[in-house]
């Protein structure tokens, strides 16, 4: 393999992953609306880092890190402490734009989906 043929197939593997994560997302998006949350915003940027879904409903904020793997229990691990303090401390951005600040009800929930485009929602995960 030639270094030109091992970049296109990672850009190609990089590719096909972002899409994958996309699609992901739009399944755990739906199923949120489903259940009768409004989508506030998709993959919001702030200083700390991105947040995948942010969703509101008449409580208050909901911030949810979805994970793709093969399994519930593999998307599940791929969750790291330095990546839960990240959305954590764009969370407290985000609030801090809004009129109640950090007094906002807010919740941070893990979206795992598997192969098949199953859905498992881990409310309060953190």
């Amino acid at each position: 393999m030639t270094v030109s043929s091992a970049v296109q197939d990672r850009t190609a593997r990089g590719c096909v992953s972002y899409h994958a994560g996309r699609a992901a997302e739009l399944t755990v998006s739906r199923n949120y609306l489903r259940r009768g949350f409004a989508l506030a915003h998709e993959r919001w940027r702030g200083r700390s880092g991105e947040i995948d879904l942010i969703m509101r409903d008449e409580v208050g904020i909901v911030f949810v890190e979805v994970k793709k793997s093969r399994s519930f229990e593999q998307a599940a691990q791929r969750l790291t402490p330095r990546q839960m303090q990240r959305i954590r401390n764009s969370a407290e951005e985000y609030v801090g734009h809004g009129p109640h600040g950090s007094l906002t009800h807010m919740r941070f929930d893990v979206a795992l989906v598997d192969h098949s485009g199953e859905v498992q929602i881990l409310e309060n995960a953190f």
